[in-house]
Formats: structure tokens, C-alpha cells, sequence
């Protein structure tokens, strides 16, 4: 009888590629992906503790996924597992709960669950010398985007983040089975691949004499007519190789995503963040100086411990002065097991709110800004068929991480479009499909 599952994901896109992982894998086994409003009989929730809202949001989302699937089989895999095992078990109906290693023989375990009462807790803790696993994917449902995870692990230890308990030490995927991975999603027909790590900046530090720059370069050599995209890095290891290299490669998408998370220097040397915010400044004007029409996203938290309006005034100031093209705001809430969770200066709630609805208004801003700036230019989209809704308007990314909209009477989907920017919305940008 063929077992029906869902999978539910929160968080990264690491996260997101390891779920792909598992379902590719359950398919493979003869398994079938159930409808959203079919119930299922396993149902695999890959959570999230980055936050204290993301905790909650993973347990809200395994309760619901018991309360929609009574009968069903419940694992969650992941983060929350490999950390907070106990918290997760006392959720009545949890059968199964399985961390961060060993996710090559996670399907077997899936396919073999039965209900247990109180949950099977499969957890193992990690070496100082961990390997990188790796889990191919082929094929990614629903997408034309590609995801390729080719770095596991953090040790930064910054007091806000649990994630080098979630994920163990710093690895590497090895560059020749990079490549290899990354010709066969070019061979099954993926226009562009996003490479994503826990702490992608740090790719090769365990391996000798290779770094993130080495390993594009590598890729640019083995590769026709296929773009990759970053996902985030932060400042400190965005160099000027780096930068050099995107400004003179069209494969190499204008987008970075940069982790800052505060524009003020005692803040940041709370957070144990190793650089200041002058040095950030540099790193922003040296890329936009650099790589015409870039998109750079910033990542921030509203709230921290000890910051007073000064240190709030200096990031918004910051973030208000320079040229960026979006943010990523997030609330700064207590995360157990963190060195921040122990300072005694933490801020009302109340104020938190208000700093992140100011920065969010910020980013509406910024947005519409940077959208405003490349009317009248034309870009390569990677068409994703047609627009949710609508029949005769298709849509897709541009190389540098814009939403653009395109009246079409066909539809297209999976390729590359030339598109001429016309006007701006709260989405993105209508175009039309201009001529080579």
C-alpha cells in the first residue's frame, strides 16, 4: 500500500534543501507527496530554533500537523532535535525525533517510524572533526531554482545564536563533488543554482587551499549558460576578490545577502560580532561602487540587550544612509542555551515592537528605492511560469533578486527572459520582454 507524506519546513535554506532531500527520497521509495487537504500517514516537521519564535512556531506547526493527521506517523528532524529533544517530547503525539547527523539514513528511519509513546529520541552529538554528509538532491518540486548545500556547521558563537549547538563544527563539501553536482543540475536543465551553507563564508576552511572565491571560479570554468546565486554571508568574508569576481561574470548573480545585524560598535561587541560598523560602510560602498544595479539585502535584529536609543539610532541611521536594497528585520527574543539569554539589560517587548515596525517601514522604503532606480533598464529573468492568478502575466527573479512581472500571451517558464523595467509596485517590477 503506497504511504502518503508531508513534509512541513521552517526556517533556512539549508533547512529547505534537506527537506527536499527527504521527500526526493521518500519518492524514490515509492512513496506519494499527499495533497494539502488530504491527511497523510507521515508527516515530517523540519524545525526551527534560530528564535524563541521560531521554537514556537515549530511547535505550533507539529501540533497542527497532529491535530490534521491523527493517525498519521509525526517526526521532527532537524535543528530543534539535535538541541531542545527533551521540550519536543512532551508534545503528546510526537512519535519520532531525529537531529542533525546522519540525515543520509534519515528516509529508512521515516519509512520503518511506528508510533511511540513517548517519542523515539534519535540523537547524536557531534565530533570536533565532523565530515560533511553529503545528501544529493536532483530534483526540486515546483521549483526552477536549484538549491546545493555545500557547507554545514558554524563556530562563530555569537550570544544571540544557538545554531553552532544545532549544527555542530565547520565542513566543507569537496569541490570536485561541487562541481560534479552542480554540472548534473546544469545537465537537467536548471538555469541557476543557489549555493546556501550555515556559515557559507566559511567554505574550505577545513579543506586545503580553498575558499568560497577558488570554488566559483572553479564552477565558472565548468559551467555554460547556468548562474549562481549566494546565499548569506557575512561582512568579514565578502572580499575584494570576491567582489571583483561578480563584476566581471554575468554568471555570478549582483545579489548579496549580508549578515549585519547591528550599525553600532558596542552592540556589535556584545553580540561578539567581529567587525564595526565602519568597516561595514566600506564593504557597501566598495561593492555598489563596484557591481552596477547589485541587490544587497542586510540582515538586523531589532532589540538586543543593552541597545539604548543611541545604539538603536546609529544602525537606523546606518541602514537609512547607505545604499542597500532590502532587510531582513528580526526581533531580538530570549533564545535558552545563548550567552545573551543571561544578560540582565533585556529590553520591554514593547520596544522591541516598535524598533522593528520603524526598520520594516525602512525597508518598504528601501525597496521602493531600488526598484525606482532600475526603470528603464533591461535584465535576465528567470521565467517561473505564470504569475499566482493570473493567465496572461508571467514572473520570474532577476540576477539581482527582483520580482519582475511580464504580460505574455504564452506561457514560459524555466528560461531565461530579457526583460525591459517599466514601472514599480510593492511586489516588484511590470516589464515587458525586450529584444537581445
Amino acid at each position: 500500500m503506497t504511504k502518503y507524506f508531508k513534509i512541513i519546513t521552517l526556517g533556512c535554506k539549508v533547512n529547505q534543501y534537506e527537506s527536499a532531500f527527504i521527500e526526493e527520497s521518500l519518492v524514490n521509495k515509492g512513496c506519494q507527496k499527499a495533497r494539502q487537504d488530504k491527511k497523510a500517514d507521515l508527516v515530517i516537521i523540519n524545525g526551527c530554533i534560530v528564535t524563541a519564535t521560531a521554537s514556537y512556531q515549530s511547535r505550533q506547526a507539529v501540533r497542527r500537523a497532529i491535530r490534521e493527521n491523527p493517525q498519521a506517523i509525526i517526526a521532527v528532524v532537524g535543528c530543534y532535535g539535535q538541541v531542545f529533544p527533551d521540550e519536543l517530547s512532551k508534545i503528546n503525539g510526537v512519535d519520532l525525533i531525529v537531529g542533525n547527523k546522519g540525515k543520509s539514513a534519515l528516509p529508512e528511519l521515516l519509512l520503518n517510524a511506528i508510533h511511540h509513546n513517548p517519542p523515539l529520541i534519535l540523537i547524536k552529538d557531534f565530533e570536533t572533526s565532523e565530515h560533511f554528509e553529503q545528501i544529493p538532491v536532483k530534483r526540486f518540486s515546483k521549483r526552477t531554482r536549484a538549491f546545493l548545500k555545500i557547507q554545514d556547521g558554524c563556530q562563530s558563537f555569537c550570544t544571540y545564536c544557538i545554531v553552532p549547538m544545532a549544527r555542530g563544527p565547520l565542513r566543507s563539501l569537496e569541490p570536485d563533488k561541487v562541481i560534479k553536482i552542480v554540472k548534473e543540475l546544469e545537465k537537467n536543465h536548471y538555469k541557476e543554482v543557489v549555493l546556501t551553507g550555515i556559515h557559507l563564508g566559511k567554505y574550505g576552511s577545513d579543506l586545503n587551499g580553498m575558499n568560497l572565491t577558488q570554488l566559483l571560479v572553479q564552477i565558472g570554468k565548468n559551467t555554460r549558460g547556468l548562474r549562481v546565486r549566494l546565499s548569506s554571508l557575512e561582512p568579514t568574508e565578502i572580499k575584494t576578490e570576491l567582489i571583483g569576481l561578480m563584476s566581471s561574470n554575468n554568471w555570478l548573480c549582483r545579489h548579496f545577502h549580508i549578515s549585519l545585524q547591528s550599525g553600532d560598535d558596542s552592540v556589535l561587541k556584545r553580540m561578539n560580532r567581529r567587525y564595526t560598523a565602519r568597516m561595514f560602510i566600506k564593504l557597501i560602498d566598495d561593492i555598489h561602487r563596484l557591481v552596477p544595479e547589485v541587490s544587497i539585502g542586510v540582515d538586523v535584529l531589532a532589540g538586543f540587550p543593552g541597545e539604548d536609543d543611541r545604539a538603536f539610532n546609529n544602525t537606523f541611521e546606518l541602514l537609512k544612509n547607505l545604499p542597500v536594497s532590502y532587510l531582513h528585520v528580526f526581533p531580538y527574543s530570549r533564545r535558552q542555551g545563548t550567552s545573551a539569554a543571561q544578560f540582565s539589560d533585556h529590553l520591554d517587548p514593547r520596544v522591541i515592537k516598535e524598533r522593528a515596525f520603524l526598520l520594516r517601514s525602512l525597508d518598504k522604503e528601501k525597496r521602493r528605492i531600488f526598484r525606482d532606480s532600475l526603470v528603464g533598464k533591461t535584465f535576465s529573468v528567470l521565467a517561473e511560469g505564470w504569475a499566482p492568478g493570473e493567465t496572461n502575466l508571467i514572473w520570474g527573479l532577476s540576477d539581482n533578486y527582483v520580482r519582475f512581472s511580464l504580460p505574455s500571451e504564452n506561457l514560459i517558464k524555466n528560461k531565461m527572459v530579457k526583460a525591459k523595467a517599466e514601472s514599480v509596485t510593492e511586489k516588484g517590477i511590470i516589464a515587458h520582454q525586450a529584444g537581445d
